[in-house]
């Protein structure tokens, strides 16, 4: 059988005050589905009393549709898909997906009549609001994105970063359907001269009471990404649950999922990013110890891969023919290419695809045919997507974002 570890690494800048911010954008500041679970009214976050037949706490009540053996249950607010859940199918299961909020799920009341959920924009020639129904008139498309949290890898740092301690189940691969965000801009006569960002505003704040200005999600991003974003009301075939940000959500390709903003009330296209407290202050690449604005944002996700199987949840395991199997990204390019190691890094193989290209802001899923003896081994996998690949290892931050590094990413096994 497969015992499993994690194995870690340790990255210390020669310059302990700065960040090495030479990495690509992200860092610059700038198929039909089975099995789909029915979406479920929602209420505020709270932690069901009951607990899981395995002892384990029980889902929070607003997302108990979901498949409690598929997730590990950081917090209420923090809820990681398994590995060996993210990747035996191409589009991960809405009953698999993680949960990462930072407020409160709105509720069926607090939405009301999901058709006449409105939206304004600004920033554009002809300023307008829309209901979700004449939005649906106006275009439709469907789309493969990776949705994957920020913080996702921040449980390998050893400074322990507050948050969540996600190792690599803060992400999904999800068909969203919409209207391009192209279109709406369009329909409204153009962006405005002087905009420079693209500002998606949430209004999941509301019911709380709480200040807009420290409770309010509010995410500016290059203004280019219009083109390629889309406004979703649909995730993996059904109406989008409210936990993922019904009745509609901006979708931003290839960048954090902070930045697909839930619960979506308002885009301004603007001459400087929001002043708000998530956009202002959070969600900022930072050294350890130091934290502000002037920090690269969470925008363009990096390239990265990681292995789904063999892990500790597959069961035994014999000696012999093994197939190495595992999901990569290529960030907001199409990912090219993926290598696998037995050996800790060593010596690597190349993998190949398997399952259909979805575009370039949808992972691959990879394999890797080996025969394997008894003994131990260190599985890794290092993704390229033709101009950048996967480092080594981790780029030390205050907050445990954009961990990309392939060595924490990998796997210790034991096969006996």
């Amino acid at each position: 059988m497969i015992i499993f570890n994690q194995i870690g690494g340790t990255f210390m800048s020669k310059n302990k005050t700065k960040l090495n911010l030479n990495r690509r954008n992200f860092l610059t500041g700038t198929a039909a589905l089975a099995g789909i679970a029915a979406t479920a009214s929602v209420v505020p976050i709270s932690i069901a009393n009951a607990n899981h037949t395995d002892g384990k706490k029980g889902l929070p009540d607003f997302i108990n549709w979901k498949d409690r053996d598929a997730l590990i249950v950081h917090s209420d607010k923090g809820i990681e898909t398994h590995r060996s859940a993210i990747g035996e199918s191409l589009v991960t299961p809405n009953r698999n997906i993680y949960i990462r909020n930072n407020m409160p799920t709105m509720t069926d009341t607090q939405i009301g009549d999901r058709k006449k959920w409105k939206v304004s924009i600004e920033g554009v020639k002809n300023p307008r609001t829309f209901t979700l129904a004449q939005l649906q008139k106006l275009g439709h498309e469907t789309k493969a994105t990776i949705l994957q949290c920020s913080g996702n890898g921040r449980g390998f740092f050893e400074h322990k970063p507050r948050g969540s301690q996600w190792k690599t189940g803060a992400a999904a691969c999800v068909l969203w359907t919409g209207v391009p965000m192209k279109t709406v801009v369009d329909a409204c006569g153009g962006v405005s001269g002087g905009a420079v960002y693209m500002t998606s505003e949430g209004v999941d704040h509301v019911p709380t009471g709480l200040d807009p200005k420290k409770a309010m999600i509010a995410r500016s991003v290059p203004k280019k990404v219009y083109k390629d974003a889309m406004l979703a009301w649909e995730m993996n075939g059904v109406p989008l649950p409210n936990a993922h940000g019904g009745p509609l959500r901006m979708v931003t390709p290839g960048y954090f999922g902070i930045n697909n903003v839930k619960h979506l009330g308002k885009v301004a296209f603007t001459s400087k990013e929001s002043s708000v407290k998530y956009m202002a202050k959070s969600y900022r690449i930072s050294p350890i110890g130091k934290k502000g604005s002037q920090y690269p944002s969470c925008w363009e996700m990096p390239v990265k891969s990681w292995i789904t199987r063999p892990t500790n949840e597959t069961g035994i395991t014999k000696s012999g023919k093994v197939q190495i199997v595992g999901v990569a990204m290529g960030g907001t390019k199409k990912v090219r290419s993926v290598k696998v190691s037995i050996d800790g890094g060593k010596s690597w193989k190349k993998a190949k695809f398997i399952g259909p290209d979805l575009g370039k802001y949808a992972w691959r899923q990879f394999v890797l045919e080996t025969t394997l003896s008894k003994g131990r081994y260190s599985i890794a996998s290092l993704a390229s997507n033709g101009g950048d690949k996967q480092p080594e290892l981790r780029m030390e931050n205050r907050r445990g974002y954009a961990h990309n590094g392939w060595k924490d990413h990998s796997v210790d096994i034991t096969v006996v």
